[in-house]
């Protein structure tokens, strides 16, 4: 068990990474592939809703999931969705991404491949990369609109074996850090930080919470 004050700065980070979209009927899921096979779930069950009617998945093998399987994260999250009962003829896969710039720019190949132009997408996420990933897609694909959404889980919830409490803080410090400093390096659009947030994270990096933070 971690102490109060730490999960209450947690908290803190954990509900700025959030978005707060509201769901609207959009042209595609698009599933951002990583560790956390919620996310497939997630994907499966907008879809299943009714929230629109083609499902992407994206991903290769990332920092994480290079050391663990061997297979893609878009093919195992494809499988998934099946599983969960979305049609296979309703999903396509984008397995050579290695991060969030190449999930959208591989996609677009994608749909270009297919002949698709897609005006709207609904990305599915990790909680705590919902601002990470929505910056990102608004900086490398402006003109489309755009909602994020992930796995409905509390943060006291979303800790598993394979990702403790610790390293959830770990990441969320270190995405935190990337929200302010990657729009200057033209990777993602600018996203308001306050003030609030901001002394939670330096709180936390004082507390030790510094394992996921750039090295530059």
């Amino acid at each position: 068990m971690l102490p109060p004050e730490i999960n209450t700065l947690a908290q803190q980070l954990w509900n700025y990474h959030h978005m707060q979209h509201d769901l609207v009927k959009a042209d595609c899921i698009l599933a951002l592939g990583s560790h956390d096979l919620r996310v497939a779930d997630r994907a499966a069950e907008l879809y299943l809703q009714g929230w629109a009617p083609l499902v992407i998945m994206s991903g290769g093998l990332g920092n994480l999931t290079q050391n663990m399987w061997t297979e893609s994260e878009a093919d195992k999250f494809a499988r998934i969705a099946i599983e969960n009962g979305v049609p296979a003829d309703a999903i396509l896969v984008e397995n050579k991404s290695t991060n969030t710039g190449e999930n959208i720019l591989f996609t677009q190949q994608l749909l270009q491949q297919k002949g698709l132009d897609l005006h709207s997408f609904i990305v599915v996420q990790k909680p705590y990369m919902e601002r990470r990933s929505y910056a990102t897609f608004k900086k490398h694909w402006p003109g489309k609109h755009l909602l994020v959404t992930s796995p409905q889980i509390d943060l006291v919830d979303y800790p598993t074996d394979d990702i403790p409490m610790e390293r959830v803080i770990n990441i969320m410090v270190g995405d935190l850090q990337r929200v302010r400093f990657y729009p200057g390096k033209g990777f993602q659009i600018y996203q308001d930080i306050p003030a609030d947030i901001w002394a939670a994270y330096e709180q936390l990096i004082a507390l030790g919470f510094d394992k996921h933070l750039m090295k530059d």
